[in-house]
């Protein structure tokens, strides 16, 4: 299989950056882009960075996107304290624009979409966040990407050396994956997943931690 070229959003949160380090080691991975609003603070000789302020903004005749296979899409935040009209911009409309950017770009590209378990793809549940992320698969999967695969991960464990872990997280990182073994990953589980999601395929655009476990094989 050949090399891959990767665009990663969100590399300065733990996901994303647990994702990005696992694609740095992967020997399937020849170049990786870091789109995000701050440095990740990673060097690397895969890696570029293109630091964008406000993704809404971004033209979709933006060059800096040119020549990629993939993206993996994993920036996010939580849904606590906001309306559902913040949460739906940051959410659905941030992620479909820049999608549409990648896609005009880049026609044969695979798009990994970080989910979340329990995600509502009836649009139509109590959960705001739930609806919210149900409505961004729904949309992402009528784009027409080569590939597009919805990533549900439960708990994820860091990646060793990871910076951008939150200090209450860390107390569950060890006893997680003991006591719940089939609702936890690794986030070397989910990098190396989304990476054969590119170069394999998978039967399922929705993958569940399990799928996620029989991909990252």
């Amino acid at each position: 299989m050949n090399p891959i070229k990767i665009i990663i959003t969100g590399a300065t949160g733990m996901v994303g950056e647990g994702v990005l380090m696992e694609c740095l080691e992967n020997p399937n991975v020849s170049e990786i882009l870091s789109v995000s609003r701050k440095p990740s603070g990673k060097k690397h000789v895969k890696l570029k960075e293109y630091i964008v302020p406000d993704f809404l903004k971004i033209d979709e005749n933006d060059e800096n996107f040119k020549g990629y296979n993939a993206c993996f899409f994993c920036a996010g935040i939580s849904s606590v304290g906001m309306s559902e009209k913040d949460y739906t911009k940051i959410t659905y409309d941030t992620t479909l624009h820049f999608a549409k950017v990648l896609l005009s770009q880049n026609q044969d590209m695979v798009f990994n979409y970080v989910s979340g378990a329990h995600t509502d793809k009836t649009e139509s549940g109590k959960l705001m966040w739930a609806r919210i992320k149900g409505k961004t698969e729904n949309h992402l999967k009528k784009l027409g990407f080569r590939g597009e695969y919805n990533f549900r991960p439960g708990f994820m464990k860091p990646v060793d050396g990871q910076e951008n872990v939150k200090w209450f997280f860390k107390p569950f990182i060890l006893l997680f994956p003991i006591f719940l073994p089939s609702k936890s990953l690794t986030l070397h589980e989910v990098g190396k997943a989304m990476i054969n999601a590119v170069q394999k395929g998978y039967p399922t655009s929705i993958l569940e931690i399990k799928d996620i476990k029989n991909l990252a094989i």
